[in-house]
């Protein structure tokens, strides 16, 4: 409601409330000006003779004394008082009640209160029912039709998911052209179902095709269904495919559609709820007996596998697009898309950025620019250099540096060893990944770590790369232990352990790597738990075979411990330069740890000493003996 129509309702309540209260009793005024008396005080006055003359008007009586003043009272039902008055000769006038009201005016007035109420209730019906935001327009569809002056996407935004693109394409190709797949006998497809992690762009690919495709393109919510109104999901889906009809051909995009189309059958109600009621008016809408030509159905979810069956058969969703984590090609193109928006320097490399990024989504990699220019500015520079993308990778994958955190020497001693362990065994590990960095600097929950990024995306791990990893986590351990003792080992490799123990247990459960118990599944079912679905734990294993489990498990374990102290019993040289270049350095990169460990080449850098202002090369290994690096 608009301001103009606000102030002519307010303007018109008040002229009727004043007009009511101007003719409600119009001797009002009259009276105001004359003086009330007591009726006592109105018949002493009668019999000293001082009433001149009175108006009786029903029970109200005006009269006028001997010394021309006004007066009013109120007559009760007094008998003889005609008779009383006639006697003193006071000369009287009788007039009705009714005569001084109009009479139109008096059944305005009476049903004015009415009236008032009955504009109310029709002011307040037309507001509710105006629009989609009304009180009663709760049945209406919430889906949003997005234009081109919210922000245009097309295909050159999307990268690094060429094969969904592709899938999707086609859809935006039939939209544009559909005699040119109509003649050889192809249907248009009536849903597509974008399936892929967090983060990879399924809803940018969505806006990308509603970009390309010139159709108007209805975006809605899996959640904006449901409310606390019974019915109200499936009213809006109806409301929804309605308005697709009127624009067709179109294009719905619905976003989290888990949220609405979870299998059926999971509660222990009689499958009433209003969910299910939500799901199965879609699924009747997308295949049901009235034909939605020209509407293309786009949804995306992060959970296929909690959709029910019915949703995801041919006829209501035709393609499944998987959108997965891009590979090292895709995860350049994407870096290209995004480095676009800052300024970066000449020493920027996407290839290497790309090859240090395994696992990353699309959205990781956006942050990890962002991250990176906002490093910059806080260093006022103007340019993103390589150093600012490292760090922002660093901070990303490690968490933030807590140079802050008081650590004592023997701590920073520990730490440095600890992690010298995980490098030394990392280095003489053949199926291990290279090494990227070691760093003893405090960074999120960890005091130090090693980071190895592998040189390839590794779509399987074979034994020997599990037995290595195993073998590398319990590097630190054992460094703890050779150099400190067995009672000064600490509690840092709490999460080495947990990770080496869940691998172990994978490989004897669930990859069939244990010669004892054979290529058989042993694992339990660790699937989500519905309620009315596999409520009681299945089990399957037995207590025998769980004992030979757990017996396989420190095996494993024990084989990786063992091997790791193997290696840095005879690499203990090796160990003590690490560490101590560490306590120096605090952080040294991959290549640094490789020309200190298997050349004997010291890591130079330069860096400004606190009692001097220039810059010179020094290095903390002196005391090793080692030889400089030569320089190129």
């Amino acid at each position: 409601m608009n301001l103009k129509n606000l102030i002519m309702w307010a303007l018109i309540v008040l002229l009727s409330i004043g007009l009511f209260n101007m003719f409600q009793n119009p001797n009002s005024r009259v009276s105001d000006a004359s003086s009330k008396v007591p009726f006592s005080e109105f018949l002493t006055e009668v019999d000293s003779g001082r009433v001149v003359e009175i108006e009786i008007q029903g029970n109200n009586i005006k009269g006028v004394l001997s010394d021309g003043s006004t007066f009013t009272t109120f007559s009760p039902n007094y008998p003889n008082l005609v008779e009383r008055l006639s006697e003193k000769g006071v000369s009287i006038v009788a007039t009705p009640v009714e005569e001084k009201m109009p009479s139109l005016l008096g059944i305005l007035l009476s049903w004015f209160p009415m009236l008032l109420l009955i504009g109310v209730w029709v002011f307040f019906m037309r507001q509710m029912q105006g629009g989609k935001g009304g009180a009663m327009g709760f049945g209406r569809s919430k889906a949003k039709l997005l234009t081109e002056a919210q922000g245009k996407v097309t295909f050159n935004d999307v990268a690094g998911v060429e094969e969904a693109k592709q899938e999707v394409e086609e859809i935006v190709e039939f939209l544009r052209d559909p005699k040119k797949f109509s003649r050889l006998g192809g249907k248009i497809p009536k849903g597509a179902l974008l399936i892929g992690p967090p983060g990879t762009g399924k809803t940018l690919l969505a806006r990308a095709i509603a970009g390309e495709a010139n159709v108007p393109f209805f975006s809605i919510s899996g959640s904006d269904f449901v409310e606390m109104f019974v019915g109200v999901g499936a009213s809006r889906v109806r409301d929804m495919f309605e308005q697709g009809k009127k624009h067709a051909p179109c294009i719905i995009f619905v976003d989290e559609i888990d949220a609405v189309g979870r299998s059926r059958g999971a509660g222990l109600g009689g499958g009433n709820d209003e969910r299910e009621q939500t799901l199965n008016q879609l699924l009747v809408e997308m295949d049901g007996f009235d034909t939605n030509e020209g509407i293309i159905l786009i949804a995306a979810t992060n959970r296929p596998d909690v959709l029910d069956p019915a949703l995801l058969r041919p006829g209501r969703f035709d393609r499944q697009v998987v959108v997965p984590n891009p590979d090292i090609v895709g995860r350049e193109a994407i870096l290209k898309v995004h480095i676009k928006k800052i300024n970066t320097g000449p020493d920027v490399k996407l290839r290497t950025i790309a090859r240090g990024t395994p696992g990353f989504s699309g959205a990781d990699l956006a942050n990890l620019i962002n991250e990176s220019a906002l490093l910059a500015a806080r260093k006022n520079k103007r340019v993103v250099t390589m150093s600012d993308v490292e760090e922002a990778k660093d901070k990303v994958m490690m968490g933030a540096e807590r140079r802050s955190m008081v650590m004592t020497e023997d701590e920073k001693k520990l730490t440095a060893y600890h992690e010298g362990g995980h490098a030394i065994v990392a280095l003489n590990e053949k199926a291990s990944d290279p090494i990227h960095k070691a760093t003893i600097i405090p960074r999120g929950r960890a005091l130090g770590m090693v980071m190895r990024l592998p040189e390839r995306d590794q779509l399987s791990v074979t034994r020997e790369k599990m037995y290595s990893d195993i073998a590398v986590a319990m590097g630190g351990r054992i460094a703890e232990e050779i150099i400190f003792g067995h009672d000064k080992v600490t509690s840092g490799a709490s999460s080495d352990i947990d990770m080496v123990t869940k691998m172990a247990k994978n490989m004897v459960t669930k990859y069939g790597m244990s010669k004892e118990l054979g290529p058989i599944a042993y694992g339990e079912n660790e699937e989500e738990v519905f309620l009315g679905r596999s409520v009681t734990k299945q089990q399957n294993m037995s207590e025998e075979t769980a004992k030979k489990v757990d017996a396989e498990v420190k095996k494993i374990v024990e084989k990786g411990y063992e091997r790791a102290k193997s290696v840095l019993t005879e690499k203990i040289d090796d160990l003590h330069k690490l560490a101590k270049a560490l306590l120096v350095y605090e952080t040294l990169s991959g290549d640094e740890i490789r020309d200190l460990i298997l050349k004997d080449i010291k890591p130079s850098r330069s860096f400004k000493d606190d009692n001097e202002d220039d810059k010179k090369e020094s290095s903390a290994l002196d005391s090793l003996g080692l030889k400089p690096k030569p320089a190129v």
